[in-house]
């Protein structure tokens, strides 16, 4: 097909709130070319003021031809104020031409046509949380009814969220709905993304891989025919065999940078969608039938993305990774590791989902931690446009292989309470009796940060993208798919998987400096629960609170997850021995029933996003669930008997 020389709008997704501080700015920014640009800010009953966003201040990188990044870490003289509404204007300067967002970005507005706001809040008194965002999931987006329940508070600031926690799969690489990965190449043509080079696959560049040789429904036949490539495809793209959690796509599995970089910038804002048009490929009768019913959900995703847009920015966002935000059951085992980064295809495969992930999630969590990670991706890139828009394989691969060994995508808030966001992915402790057992979530060192962490905190609030209390009954079916060497059929993975990492994790709560209140926010699950957690026979013990919101577009299978709720309640009530033979029998667990649900249920089910509410002394004091139906769930305080 002949170029399209259709100019291109200046701004493709943004702007992101991101660390926002009164003393520093954290924006994130998407566009088709290098901009210059000036930020107006006014606080109610203050004056305006006009900041120049000098180069030093804005990292312009290149991702394509007609692609950049601009990422925004812009220091204030004079802080602005806390508990305040702040509404603000990006302006884009071409020589004496300006235009604010009421001219490039007019969806970002709000429904009276007002510029965004937000709003520095004095301490975490109110977050909303959540995870799983998967577009092809046949239900409502929980960001899009998080930006209604905004758009009825946007003008008391007290009732602002001081963040939006995104805990983990903000996008699914490794779960894609055919519909989705057509309009991902269409925006790499259209955007002139980066290609590469491709080892150990059976197209030799990312640039076949978008074209002819896109290989939909079908990722898991780009490996070689050959019988060591056996079980690298088993592990890697075998999803679609799980009996109980199931990744249907996984045969669809991104695989370049540039497929990586455009799911970004698809699932944030609608203007990317406005530049292509998505049809279906060549494809046999079943997976047109499966293509048409992706696309059917799609565009609704789509009709949503303006809200989402809204939301990005109006509330700071902090991020974490998950499994699916780089591949299903990433790290799961040391076999897994082993097979994974064993190939030099599957192992540019999470390279590239990684460095994306530092490009557009993990740069604005903390950019003085990630800023040499980032230094050296942006030569990587800068070299690519030299090149005519090819990355040098010698070099991604370089840089994969320091993202992989990189410790610190860990990160904490100050505040009141502060925030701990924890890296499960990453730093893990393998099983040293079985490669094929899963590992611990965290291993000794990084659990030992963790508890540094805490000491000298009356509260903190925790996130740990897995929870880090889960559903009994469930963990106890993990186990028993490990036990017969079968981890990966399940997503065998929780905090009491692997017995040294438990031990640690329940001793760091046990001991005698973590006296506090702690509350840990989760996802992963693709269910919702609340529970009340403390140590028993310790009158002056810790209390601790679980608190699971997921996902924000993801549920459970209905009649299976009620089977779970209900078996889990009979097997493991209060007067149950089965309990004692638990790695957690020394805490007391109390669930919390959701107002909704049916007798019995104790399992909240849909998409949706979590939102507490903190009391002075950093406790929840409200726990509801948005649920993106349009109406709220609430986790009253429990009555009934603890586990």
């Amino acid at each position: 097909m002949p170029p399209d020389t259709t100019p291109l709008p200046d701004v493709l997704v943004g702007p992101l709130l991101r660390r926002l501080a009164p003393e520093r700015l954290v924006l994130w920014l998407a566009t088709s070319r290098p901009l210059s640009l000036s930020l107006e800010l006014v606080p109610t009953d203050k004056p305006p003021r006009r900041l120049a966003i000098a180069s030093a201040y804005c990292r312009r990188v290149p991702v394509g031809r007609h692609a950049w990044l601009h990422l925004i870490d812009l220091p204030l003289d004079v802080p602005l104020p806390r508990d305040t509404l702040i509404t603000y204007d990006l302006h884009l300067h071409d020589g004496d031409q300006e235009r604010g967002i009421a001219d490039w970005g007019p969806h970002l507005l709000d429904e009276d046509g007002e510029l965004p706001t937000f709003v520095l809040a004095s301490r975490h008194h109110r977050l909303l949380h959540g995870s799983c965002r998967k577009p092809h999931h046949d239900g409502g987006d929980g960001l899009v009814r998080a930006e209604a329940w905004l758009a009825k508070h946007r003008a008391t600031p007290e009732e602002r969220p001081a963040w939006l926690l995104m805990t983990g799969d903000q996008v699914y690489a490794d779960d894609v709905a055919g519909t989705m990965l057509v309009a991902i190449h269409g925006l790499i043509n259209r955007l002139g993304l980066f290609d590469e080079p491709l080892e150990g696959a059976v197209v030799a560049d990312s640039r076949a891989l978008h074209g002819e040789a896109a290989y939909y429904y079908a990722r898991e036949s780009l490996l070689p025919d050959v019988k060591s490539s056996d079980t690298l495809r088993e592990r890697f793209f075998g999803g679609v065999r799980k009996p109980v959690f199931t990744s249907a796509n996984a045969h669809n599995h991104l695989a370049s940078f540039a497929e990586m970089v455009a799911m970004y910038l698809l699932v944030w804002s609608p203007t990317p969608w406005e530049l292509i048009e998505v049809a279906p490929p060549p494809l046999n009768a079943e997976q047109t039938a499966l293509f048409h019913a992706e696309q059917a959900v799609i565009e609704h995703f789509v009709a949503g993305l303006p809200a989402c847009a809204r939301l990005l920015a109006r509330l700071p966002t902090l991020m974490i990774f998950d499994d699916h935000d780089i591949t299903d059951d990433w790290n799961l085992s040391a076999d897994w590791e082993r097979t994974a980064y064993g190939h030099p295809f599957s192992r540019r495969i999470i390279g590239n989902a990684l460095f994306g992930y530092l490009l557009c999630q993990g740069w604005g969590n903390d950019p003085e931690r990630l800023a040499e990670p980032l230094a050296e991706g942006i030569q990587v890139l800068e070299a690519a446009e030299a090149n005519g828009g090819w990355l040098d394989g010698d070099a991604l691969d370089a840089l994969i292989q320091r993202l992989l060994r990189f410790e610190g995508w860990e990160y904490q808030v100050p505040g009141e309470p502060p925030l701990v966001v924890l890296d499960t992915r990453t730093r893990r402790w393998r099983s040293e009796r079985n490669s094929r057992r899963p590992s611990g979530l965290m291993d000794w060192e990084a659990l030992s940060d963790f508890q540094q962490a805490l000491l000298g905190h009356p509260s903190t609030i925790i996130v740990s993208p897995a929870p880090m209390f889960g559903v009994k009954l469930i963990e106890v079916i993990q186990k028993l798919f490990t036990l017969a060497g079968k981890p990966l059929m399940v997503d065998a993975e929780n905090w009491m998987a692997h017995r040294g990492a438990a031990s640690v994790l329940l001793n760091i709560f046990r001991h005698s400096r973590t006296p506090g209140n702690y509350v840990v926010l989760s996802g992963d699950v693709h269910y919702s629960f609340a529970y009340d957690i403390r140590i028993r026979q310790r009158r002056h013990g810790p209390r601790l609170w679980q608190i699971t919101s997921s996902g924000i577009k993801n549920a459970f299978p209905d009649t299976l997850l009620d089977w779970f709720d209900r078996l889990n309640r009979w097997l493991y009530a209060p007067w149950s021995p089965l309990n004692w033979l638990t790695k957690r029998r020394r805490l007391a667990i109390t669930p919390r029933d959701p107002d909704r649900a049916r007798a019995g249920e104790r399992l909240w089910n849909g998409s949706g996003i979590g939102l507490v509410d903190f009391d002075e002394r950093g406790r929840p004091r409200g726990i509801r669930q948005l649920d993106a139906r349009g109406f709220e769930v609430r986790f009253p305080p429990a009555s009934q008997e603890e586990t």
